[in-house]
């Protein structure tokens, strides 16, 4: 790019929250207190904190949460003094009620998400939260599985609820750069509010995709350190920082800072390499939510059934985040079905 379109990005963090999938949400309070300090020294602007599936997600079907996600809220808070610390709430997971305790705890930013064609169920927690003073994001999640007139439409219902900006996430890793355009432009024409773009890396695209984002105007861009995240992770926020930095767009952030950090802070936390590797692909390939993929992993074992063949059979059956129990059903389903049939 000769002339970068936007000259000034906020980068938001989400190690602490999408990383939490790739955790098996297991982070402890000191943990949390460590990355936080060093992102707050960093100048990272957002720093969210939450339960992978938000506010409420720590349960039997999304996986528990090893501390609890307040505890986790009120130790980043203890030690950022400048960042901001957002949770991430969906309705139908996470209550009002959570996010009042949330800001009790020290959030003060508050992405409300839904999928991607159901921005109306959003409308009565937005309320919420600008009425409790937060700073408040509508994050429109999978958004490959709605053309771009309609991601739009969704985005205006959220813009007319007052939302500070709108987030678009390719949940799924499932978008090419020329979708990613196509979306970020057709909803800043259908909006006021500031546009943000959220990647994942299934299909190894999340960096071109996010520079796409920026490209058609997008202003705030999600990351998290080393990559960590569902599926194969986010945009490597630190990768991200120093290719900004290249291209002439400021972030306020400090690149070497965050490069130790993640070196020092992430590094030592990471389960499995964060990289594409067959289910992380395949997830791209079929259009599947990324934090499918350690239940995935979890049936194809119980049940003997190859991972790609439940993640194929998942993106035919259009599923969505907040439907992890059916994973069970469809590799039950699928196991059944390769018996012969007793006569």
């Amino acid at each position: 790019m000769a002339e970068a379109a936007i000259k000034k990005v906020t980068l938001v963090d989400t190690t602490m929250r999408d990383g939490s999938h790739a955790l098996r949400h297991a982070y402890t309070a000191a943990q949390v207190e460590a990355i936080a300090a060093g992102l707050d020294e960093a100048g990272v602007p957002i720093i969210e904190i939450s339960h992978g599936d938000g506010l409420g997600g720590s349960s039997y079907i999304y996986g528990f949460s090893k501390a609890p996600e307040l505890e986790l809220i009120s130790a980043a808070a203890s030690r950022v003094k400048r960042s901001r610390i957002a949770v991430l709430l969906l309705p139908g997971i996470g209550t009002i009620e959570h996010l009042k305790e949330a800001k009790a705890c020290g959030a003060s930013v508050v992405r409300v998400a839904t999928h991607v064609t159901e921005a109306d169920v959003s409308a009565q927690h937005i309320a919420a939260a600008k009425e409790l003073g937060m700073m408040t994001v509508g994050f429109l999640m999978m958004a490959h599985m709605a053309p771009p007139g309609r991601v739009a439409e969704e985005a205006a219902k959220m813009d007319s609820y007052g939302v500070d900006y709108i987030n678009i996430a390719d949940s799924a890793g499932y978008l090419l750069p020329d979708g990613v355009a196509e979306r970020v432009k057709a909803v800043k024409e259908a909006v006021k509010a500031p546009v943000g773009w959220h990647a994942h890396n299934n299909l190894a695209m999340a960096m071109a995709n996010s520079i796409a984002a920026i490209e058609a105007g997008a202003g705030y861009v999600d990351g998290t350190l080393r990559g960590l995240g569902a599926g194969a992770g986010n945009t490597q926020i630190e990768v991200l920082a120093g290719v900004l930095q290249r291209m002439g767009i400021h972030t306020g952030v400090d690149f070497y800072k965050l490069m130790d950090l993640a070196k020092e802070a992430v590094d030592p936390l990471l389960l499995r390499p964060q990289v594409v590797d067959n289910g992380s692909l395949m997830l791209g390939y079929a259009g599947v939510y990324s934090s499918f993929l350690l239940h995935v992993y979890s049936a194809s074992e119980r049940f003997g059934i190859e991972p790609r063949d439940i993640l194929v059979e998942l993106g035919r059956r259009k599923m969505v985040g907040g439907q992890e129990d059916m994973i069970i059903d469809v590799a039950y389903q699928l196991k059944n079905a390769a018996l012969p049939v007793e006569l």
